[in-house]
C-alpha cells in the first residue's frame, strides 16, 4: 500500500427505537430505524511494520489508543478471521470529530470503517455475509454502521434490511457534552416488552410520508434517560420548536438528540439558534447519508 487510505465513520442515528424482548441472556431484541449523517469521524491508514493508532480531532482525548480501542479490536478481529487475507502492518490515525458515549454509534462507527479498510486492502474479496458477522461480535452496532444507510435492525442489531430508497433530509444534531451509560439506561427501563415498528410504506420516497409513520413510533430509551439527564427533554422540545422540524427524539441511548427536516435552509436557522443558545454544546447539521 504505496498510499493512504482513507475511511469516514459516518454518525447513525436511530430515527426510532422500540425495545421489543428482553432475552434469557440478559440482552435486549430492539426494532430500529437507522440512518446515517454526512458527519463523520475519519480513519487513515498508512502501511507500517505493526499496528498502530493515534487519536486526533475535538473528541481524540476522550479515548485511548490502546488494544482495547474498537478501531484495534477490529483489526484484530479481521487478521484473526482472515490472515491470508490481512495487509501487513497498519499505522491508523482516527481524526474523532464525534462525541463519545453519545448515541450515534461512533465508536461502533470507527470499528465498521476499520473493516472496510481492511476488506478494501485484502488481495480477494472477503465474504460479506462473514464481515458482518465479524462485525456483530465485536458490538451491536457494527453492523449497520457497516453499511452506512439507512436501513431496519432487528434481533440485537445483526438482523438488517437495507432500505431501497429514502427520502432526502437533513439532520440537526445537539450533544449537551453529557456521556450517557447505554447499561445505565437499560437499568431503568420500566419496560422490556413493547410492540415493534409499524410497517413501513412502500415505496418510501417523500418526507410527509417518513414524518407520519415516525408519528406512530417512538424510542424507548428516551424515557428513562430524560430521568437520568433532564437537559435531554429540554434540547428535545427547543428542536421541536424550531420551524421546519418534522421530529425531535433522542438517538439511541443518548444523550445526543435530533431534529429532522426536509430542507437545508431551516436545518442550518435551527442548529445556528441552538449554538446561539448552548454555545457550549457539541452541534451539528447535515443531510442523511442516501440508501443507495
Amino acid at each position: 500500500m504505496g498510499q493512504k487510505l482513507i475511511q469516514p465513520a459516518p454518525a447513525k442515528i436511530n430515527l426510532a427505537l422500540h425495545v421489543t424482548r428482553r432475552r434469557d441472556d440478559g440482552y435486549h431484541e430492539l426494532e430500529s430505524l437507522i440512518v446515517f449523517a454526512d458527519l463523520s469521524d475519519e480513519l487513515e491508514a498508512h502501511a507500517a511494520d505493526r499496528d498502530s493508532l493515534v487519536l486526533s480531532g475535538p473528541f481524540g482525548d476522550a479515548l485511548g489508543a490502546g488494544p482495547d480501542n474498537l478501531v484495534l479490536r477490529a483489526v484484530a478481529a479481521f487478521r484473526a478471521r482472515w490472515p491470508q487475507l490481512s495487509p501487513p502492518g497498519l499505522a491508523l490515525h482516527l481524526a474523532k470529530n464525534l462525541p463519545v458515549a453519545a448515541g450515534i454509534g461512533g465508536g461502533s462507527a470507527d470499528a465498521a470503517a476499520a473493516l472496510r479498510l481492511m476488506a478494501a486492502l485484502a488481495p480477494e474479496p472477503v465474504p460479506v455475509a462473514g464481515l458482518v458477522d465479524l462485525a456483530a461480535g465485536i458490538g451491536a452496532d457494527v453492523p449497520a454502521c457497516l453499511l452506512s444507510r439507512p436501513l431496519v435492525a432487528r434481533g440485537i442489531g445483526e438482523i438488517l434490511s437495507p432500505l431501497p430508497e429514502f427520502p432526502p433530509l437533513y439532520l440537526v444534531l445537539v450533544n449537551p457534552g453529557i456521556a450517557v451509560a447505554t447499561a445505565d439506561i437499560f437499568r431503568r427501563l420500566r419496560s422490556h416488552d413493547n410492540y415493534p415498528l409499524p410497517a413501513l410504506p412502500t415505496p418510501l420516497t417523500r418526507p410527509a410520508q417518513l414524518g407520519l409513520w415516525l408519528a406512530e413510533t417512538r424510542n424507548d430509551l428516551e424515557p428513562p434517560a430524560i430521568k437520568l439527564v433532564p437537559e435531554i427533554g429540554r434540547l428535545i422540545d427547543e428542536l421541536a420548536d424550531s420551524p421546519g422540524c418534522m421530529l425531535a427524539r433522542m438517538s439511541g441511548s443518548g444523550a445526543t438528540v435530533f431534529g429532522l427536516f426536509g430542507s437545508a435552509g431551516p436545518a442550518h436557522e435551527a442548529a445556528s439558534e441552538i449554538r446561539r443558545l448552548h454555545p457550549d454544546y457539541w452541534v451539528g447539521t447535515a443531510p442523511l447519508l442516501a440508501a443507495a
